[in-house]
């Protein structure tokens, strides 16, 4: 068995085993500093040898390739928080499982900043075998808490949450605060831990821990009439059009094809050569609109964002009261996203591996449609402390969490058919479980 396969010792662990072992505890080392310097595009062969000191035969007795070491990584550091989580979890009552891991999660952070900003952050550029890690961990952390909630008494109230999406959502949260350079970690544990106890109740009145497909609503009338798509290819001959005309309908194209390809090949994989042969038009036409293959992925994002944002906004003022226009907004929100999967694809899946440019994007999507849940301070019966600002964007970072692992379970995703989850996650915090329940069962009749 290979060594990247075998038995794998924390990256701190002491060492036992002699000069090997210790090798590849040092290669480990160098995946962690030189991705979180360069990013996973940077994280070279060369460069990890560099970091940790080795020859390049020494990485080969080791590890397979480049991602080999990277996936290796990825799971090594998650072990180590979820050692930390197990620990964490057991010094306190079963019911608390949740908050335990958050408050863990939140001191593995502070503890060690840069492994933290690897797994959370640099994970979602790794390419599929790095996500498969990345959502492995948190799957297994989300057991973990679950595995003590079952060992809760029944009488005792428990957060009403889909566990691995918050956990999942949480690694965001921090991923944009380390990448940031915010060390004050600590500071959002309040907040969070507020955030879940607000969705706290009953063994016999639990409904949305687990993420349970319902049938899905009618079509949104709010939505336009037909999906996003691109333009029809260009017939042969000289087409009547003018050279503007022609130049956007090529432009359109790859935009499209470049989401289909990443879909089905990932962003580190796609190439320009295939984007051109689905989008129908040769390279020098490709390279005449857009520098590379990058800025193809940049404008297709963008367009798919703004297609979302203005799907979710025009539903969202039809409604009558603040809950009703929560469902409306985020049915025609999942739906779009269904009726486009290669740019949901794209948003949800991919954006992380384009750089710097595709991440700050993906951030500034989960603070943007916070703002259809300010109305919630204004409509919110006394019910205490308001939710915090951080929850809010808590609040649609699971949202975004849940819409990725659609997106990834499959290539036609039933997002829709989550839509309650969606609105229990908004509605809760501000308005009480009960009433979120009594709009959900209304509205799905």
């Amino acid at each position: 068995m290979p060594p990247s396969q075998g038995a794998k010792a924390p990256i701190n662990a002491p060492v036992h085993g002699g000069r090997k072992a210790t090798q590849r505890e040092r290669l480990l080392k160098g995946m962690v500093a030189a991705a979180s310097r360069d990013g996973y595009a940077g994280a070279s062969v060369s460069a990890v040898i560099a970091e940790a000191g080795v020859s390049r035969p020494t990485f080969y007795d080791y590890f397979e390739d480049r991602d080999d070491c990277f996936v290796a990584t990825v799971s090594e550091v998650h072990a180590r928080l979820l050692e930390r989580v197990r620990e964490e979890i057991a010094q306190e009552p079963p019911e608390q499982a949740l908050a335990a891991a958050i408050r863990a999660t939140l001191s593995f952070a502070s503890a060690q900043p840069g492994e933290a900003r690897f797994l959370m952050k640099e994970s979602l550029a790794g390419g599929a075998q790095a996500l498969d890690a990345r959502d492995r961990g948190i799957a297994q952390t989300a057991d973990a808490v679950e595995e003590a909630f079952a060992k809760a008494d029944a009488n005792v109230a428990v957060p009403d949450v889909p566990v691995i999406a918050v956990l999942g959502a949480l690694h965001r949260l921090l991923a944009s605060r380390l990448r940031r350079g915010e060390r004050a970690l600590g500071g959002l544990e309040r907040d969070l831990l507020d955030w879940v106890a607000s969705y706290e109740r009953g063994a016999q009145e639990q409904r949305w821990r687990v993420l349970r497909p319902l049938p899905a609503p009618e079509r949104s009338p709010y939505l336009a009439p037909t999906a996003l798509r691109p333009p029809p290819a260009i017939g042969r001959g000289r087409p009547r059009l003018s050279e503007e005309e022609v130049a956007e309908i090529r432009r359109q194209r790859i935009m499209f094809a470049t989401s289909q390809v990443v879909q089905q090949r990932g962003y580190t994989a796609a190439t320009v050569a295939e984007i051109t042969s689905v989008a129908g038009v040769d390279g020098r036409a490709f390279y005449r609109l857009f520098a590379d293959k990058q800025e193809a992925f940049s404008a297709i994002h963008e367009l798919g964002f703004q297609y979302l944002m203005a799907a979710t906004a025009g539903a969202f003022f039809a409604g009558e009261s603040w809950p009703e226009r929560i469902w409306e907004a985020f049915r025609a929100a999942a739906q779009s996203i269904d009726e486009a999967p290669a740019l949901a694809h794209t948003a949800f899946v991919e954006a992380y591996a384009v750089g710097p440019r595709g991440i700050q994007r993906v951030e500034d999507s989960h603070i943007a449609f916070t703002i259809f849940l300010q109305e919630g301070y204004r409509y919110r019966t006394d019910r205490g402390t308001p939710p915090s600002r951080l929850a809010l964007e808590a609040i649609i970072t699971t949202i975004f969490e849940i819409v990725y692992l659609q997106a990834r379970a499959s290539a036609k995703p039933k997002t829709a058919r989550l839509l309650a989850h969606f609105v229990q996650l908004c509605l809760t915090p501000f308005v009480g479980a009960w009433e979120a329940d009594a709009l959900i069962d209304r509205e799905l009749g």
